[in-house]
């Protein structure tokens, strides 16, 4: 599933094709994904412009003129592609339309938005935009990584006590959001520690020290476009490329890319996802 460099990567491509712009024609090609489609959604989005376009975690949120925002999930296996738009000298023409082109957002510029989800896991959603996250999506989400709400004192407290592991307790949504199994791997990794140390039992230096390196891992993340893994692209149909910087991540019995160590990556499951690390690092 798409994680938070993934999204921002998505949103920051609609952003020029989106935001400013007017949603001409809404097309909605069946009645549900994860979960219903709103009443009327096509209707409802057909004239409205797009005043902004946020990210809230792993979703993107399109602030509209009518005072409703659009709420969109990937899941899975969803991509949101554009064509029609131009890009210096090159214009990217409409493809025919695909079995999996569940809802298509029409701009007046002439751009196409075009949600594809061959698996049906994503989800989107029409909520008040005054509302904010009171949306049962959005409402249990912890603070953003990026903002000032999320600090080394916020961290401490919130794991302070908790039996859970250290890589649970971080890929858990109402600790910080947007956070996934690829880059709790890469982080725990530079922080060097083992995914199944107690969270409420590590020193709170260590702890403390995961909120650069949160940042830090998201960022070059978000630099490379993202990880392309199976299925997800960005918004313009190329790979990202954060997956070549990996440390951690899918290198089960490869060598530790630490200097002077002479382990291999191993691989445990936690919760039904796998973990990856070095043994010899990460303690």
């Amino acid at each position: 599933m798409p994680e938070l460099p993934e999204v921002e990567t998505i949103r920051r491509g609609l952003e020029p094709v989106m935001t400013g712009q007017t949603i001409a024609h809404a097309a909605v090609n069946r009645p549900d994904l994860r979960r219903p489609f709103p009443p009327r959604m096509a209707e409802r989005l057909a004239g409205a412009q797009v005043t902004a376009l946020r990210r809230r975690s792993k979703y993107i949120l399109a602030d509209l003129s009518t005072g409703e925002s659009l709420l969109i999930h990937l899941g899975m296996s969803g991509r949101i592609l554009i064509s029609g738009e131009m890009q210096g000298d090159f214009q990217h023409r409409h493809p025919a339309p695909a079995k999996h082109d569940h809802v298509v957002m029409t701009m007046a510029s002439g751009a196409r938005i075009t949600f594809n989800d061959a698996r049906r896991f994503g989800a989107m959603d029409l909520l008040e935009t005054a509302l904010g996250d009171a949306h049962p999506l959005l409402a249990a989400i912890g603070p953003e990584p990026f903002g000032n709400d999320f600090n080394e004192t916020y961290l401490t407290q919130r794991l302070k006590g908790r039996a859970t592991s250290i890589k649970s307790a971080l890929l858990d949504q109402k600790n910080v959001a947007g956070l996934g199994n690829i880059y709790v791997c890469e982080v725990l990794f530079r922080a060097g520690l083992h995914p199944a140390r107690p969270a409420g039992k590590l020193p709170a230096k260590d702890v403390a020290g995961l909120v650069p390196l949160i940042r830090d891992v998201l960022a070059e993340a978000i630099e490379a476009g993202g990880s392309s893994l199976r299925d997800y692209r960005q918004a313009d149909g190329e790979l990202g490329y954060f997956q070549h910087r990996f440390r951690t991540y899918g290198r089960e019995n490869q060598p530790c890319t630490s200097s002077g160590c002479s382990a291999t990556i191993q691989r445990i499951v936690q919760s039904g996802r796998s973990s990856f690390f070095c043994p010899k690092c990460q303690r």
